[in-house]
């Protein structure tokens, strides 16, 4: 492998961290990589150095075929409990090439997801398909243009060779940007091994890297908690606010940052069905829609349990300490939840009775099938005294009246509507064929096109009806898949 020099300015700290944390591990050479996309605006705001180099260029080095100046690539090792059950895990498919620091200060990891066997791969092929790079590609962008904290895609790439899952198909590579990698499952990994120094040290680098107000605080690892339940809380209060399901809430999935990460078997509600279940690995409906604050919560009980040794040496008082935080978890994310939902129906005060008002509207579109994301923006027509259909009589009257009660003006309030009810969403069914054209067709046109108009999903844009349209019942998707 040969050196790319001045790319990116690497400043790694993870892997100036035990080696026990990680395993090095340069990426795995591919025979023809092809550039599929170059996310320019991203990488504007990384400050990287990559303007006018070539698409073959870019190929060579998102395909991990090429290794910059700087970078120190490593996979991490984690735990988690995936569906209930604890496993060691680890990066079994994706290789940590190091850290950059943003114009604005803020650090970031690139990683490669799909480049081949590390030793974390417990005799997978560490590859990824086609199809699953295009999804995380595609929802990930989309989730950052809908607000949503979550990892980011700078680049994809076919790698020119093909991979076995239930066939042959292309394989593929996505690059990734994050605020990290540390997932609750790092703190598990250790705790699991009773290397409370490992525990200490990653704790305190978490503190550093995301939450250095609380350096100080007169129990820094409890505080660490109580931020990271924060997080948690505003993130899955997002994603029931615009009807994401992640599908595989593990903990080796859930990020200290609060960012989305691990776009697999996700998905977008269409019809709003609050036990909705796409993920076909999810048997039982563990991480359905509804469920999702309610793993959060769980999620973060199996993370204060690693914390405890750290929190205090008295047992008891630890476990104390944490369950406070826990057991506050639920206020919290209905706090979000409240003032999301508030925003959404163009409300900007905050009166009694809110919370049973917006639980009638969702009643109303679970009882008619009413598709969730369609159905908020048509609250836009409402405001403007268009008709208002059947099943929304009553309940309209009282949206009315509730609006006589705020200061803002009617246009103000039809602004708020607009800029927290999305026009445009990743469909499953679009997302499919984009999926679809490209890996049957190499046709990455309806990629392309998909990509372009989720940059903008409150926009009302001319001529992009298609992208709005719920899918008819042939299109209709009913399970996602992971990429493993």
């Amino acid at each position: 492998m040969g050196k790319i020099t001045n790319l990116f300015g690497f400043d790694n700290s993870y892997a100036g961290l035990p080696q026990r944390f990680f395993s090095k591990q340069n990426p795995r050479p591919v025979a023809a990589p092809k550039l599929i996309k170059f996310n320019a605006s991203l990488a504007a705001e990384l400050g990287l150095q990559l303007n006018g180099k070539t698409d073959e260029y870019l190929a060579q080095f998102f395909s991990g075929n090429e290794i910059p100046s700087g970078a120190e690539p490593i996979a991490l090792a984690y735990a988690g409990h995936q569906f209930g059950g604890f496993s060691i895990l680890g990066d079994g498919r994706a290789v940590l090439l190091g850290e950059i620091i943003a114009a604005n200060g803020t650090r970031f990891d690139i990683q490669l997801k799909g480049s081949g066997q590390t030793a974390f791969s417990r005799g997978g092929d560490g590859r990824a398909g086609l199809g699953p790079v295009l999804r995380e590609y595609i929802i990930s962008e989309a989730m950052h243009a809908l607000g949503v904290p979550t990892a980011r895609s700078l680049a994809a790439v076919v790698t020119g060779e093909q991979i076995y899952r239930e066939a042959a198909i292309d394989g593929a590579i996505v690059t990734r940007v994050a605020a990290s990698h540390i997932r609750f499952g790092t703190f598990e990994y250790f705790a699991a091994k009773n290397d409370f120094d490992g525990l200490k040290i990653v704790a305190d680098y978490a503190i550093t890297r995301h939450y250095p107000n609380i350096s100080k605080s007169e129990n820094p690892y409890l505080e660490l908690l109580r931020e990271v339940a924060k997080s948690q809380a505003f993130l899955v209060a997002k994603w029931m606010n615009i009807g994401f399901i992640h599908g595989v809430m593990n903990t080796d999935n859930m990020l200290i940052s609060g960012e989305t990460i691990d776009y697999g078997p996700c998905a977008f509600m269409d019809n709003y069905d609050p036990k909705t279940v796409y993920s076909s690995i999810d048997r039982h409906g563990r991480y359905r829609f509804e469920n999702q604050p309610i793993i959060a919560q769980w999620n973060l009980a199996r993370l204060a349990e690693a914390l405890l040794p750290l929190i205090d040496a008295d047992v008891v008082k630890a476990v104390k300490a944490c369950e406070e935080i826990i057991a506050e978890f639920p206020t919290i994310y209905q706090e979000n939840c409240l003032e999301n939902m508030q925003a959404k129906l163009g409300l900007a005060l905050n009166e009694d009775g809110d919370l049973a008002l917006a639980q009638e509207f969702l009643d109303i579109l679970h009882t008619n099938q009413l598709d969730y994301t369609n159905s908020f923006r048509q609250l836009l027509d409402f405001a403007k005294g268009e008709i208002v259909p059947r099943e929304f009589e009553q309940w309209s009257k009282k949206w009315q009246i509730r609006r006589t009660k705020e200061v803002n003006n009617p246009e103000e309030m039809s602004r708020l509507i607009q800029e927290n009810n999305p026009a445009f969403i990743p469909r499953n069914h679009l997302v499919e064929e984009a999926i679809v054209a490209a890996s049957q067709n190499a046709n990455f046109a309806p990629f392309e096109e998909l990509i372009s108009v989720l940059a903008n999903p409150y926009a009302d844009t001319s001529g992009s009806e298609h992208y709005r349209t719920p899918p008819r019942t042939d299109q209709i998707v009913t399970a996602t898949f992971c990429g493993t």
